[in-house]
């Protein structure tokens, strides 16, 4: 939990795939984590662990198979109840800006960046006229530091840094008090994931919005967060602080040890096995068969604490004295 108010309050979000045969795929399970207003929570873990679904849920985004439970409040509005016609006209780019994986992919590409700016300036703020509007889609990305004379290219033109610029301004358009970047730095050179992050960071910093960042980028995490949530087979395992948790006294769930185990820059040894299906989950913890602290407690479902989920959790040393 943070001081300042939550821009988003998450409260056992969980979501089901509905799939033939009557079988469930347990997606997310009993998410719970706060993002107040000029902070980063990264939210971190394997690929296929239920992130970027957490974050379709956010969004009204999810198939038509899925089932929700749990609550998610932006401000006074439940996102999980929200009906398409809120969510479309006054959250998405409104009330949360998303700056998504892939932007060139994102973007429209047979229409110029300039084109798709000036529409989203149209559509999320009140500025009308021809060249108020062409005004507002520069500012926008001056905001971002896109070039202004690379506003008629199309999105094929551009380099995978200025792609995602372009997507970052089009997410702050709409002044957002919550950004979600949904794996922002894929694809990027090291050096344009430091940039990637430095900038969303910028965006934050001034204390009017709260960024939400999916990733498995552990680096870009590092750089970026206030605090660290860490989900392993669609449950959050650990939430912490991202100083003692890239630092010390470390992380406490042994897969949270196990990720920062892995670097390169660190032990560089690979977590043993691999992660269950979510269609398939245990009775009790999903990471026992991986996990070198497990016993016969782990057959049961660990209990839930602000620290780590874990029958086993790792004690800093000062706390044992």
């Amino acid at each position: 939990m943070t001081e300042r108010p939550p821009v988003l309050s998450v409260r056992g979000l969980s979501v089901r795939f509905l799939m033939p045969g009557g079988r469930r795929v347990a997606a997310v399970t009993d998410a719970r984590f706060d993002v107040a207003a000029g902070e980063c929570l990264a939210l971190i873990g394997e690929s296929g662990c239920g992130k970027s679904v957490l974050a379709s849920a956010l969004l009204g985004l999810l198939p038509c198979n899925a089932q929700t439970a749990g609550e998610a409040r932006l401000g006074d509005l439940d996102l999980l109840t929200a009906d398409e016609r809120t969510l479309a006209r006054t959250v998405r780019g409104r009330r949360i800006g998303l700056v998504p994986q892939s932007p060139a992919a994102h973007l429209t590409p047979v229409r110029t960046i300039r084109s798709q700016l000036e529409e989203t300036v149209t559509a999320l703020t009140g500025v009308r006229g021809r060249t108020a509007v062409r005004a507002a889609a520069e500012a926008a990305a001056e905001r971002t530091a896109f070039p202004v004379d690379h506003l008629d290219r199309h999105p094929h033109e551009l380099s995978g840094g200025l792609a995602q610029r372009a997507a970052t301004a089009l997410a702050l358009v709409g002044d957002a008090p919550l950004l979600l970047a949904d794996e922002p730095t894929t694809g990027l050179d090291r050096d344009l994931v430091e940039h990637t992050v430095d900038e969303l960071r910028r965006h934050i910093d001034d204390g009017d919005r709260g960024l939400l960042m999916i990733t498995h980028d552990l680096a870009a995490a590092e750089r970026i967060a206030d605090r660290v949530a860490v989900m392993y087979a669609g449950r959050i395992v650990e939430l912490a602080a991202a100083a003692a948790f890239f630092g010390t006294p470390g992380p406490r769930h042994p897969y949270s040890r196990g990720l920062l185990d892995a670097l390169p820059d660190r032990a560089f040894a690979p977590i043993p096995g691999m992660p269950p299906e979510l269609g398939d989950l245990p009775a009790g913890c999903a990471f026992a068969p991986r996990c070198d602290r497990a016993t016969d407690a782990c057959a049961g479902l660990p209990p839930v604490t602000e620290a780590a989920a874990c029958h086993h959790p790792h004690v800093p040393e000062d706390a044992r004295a």
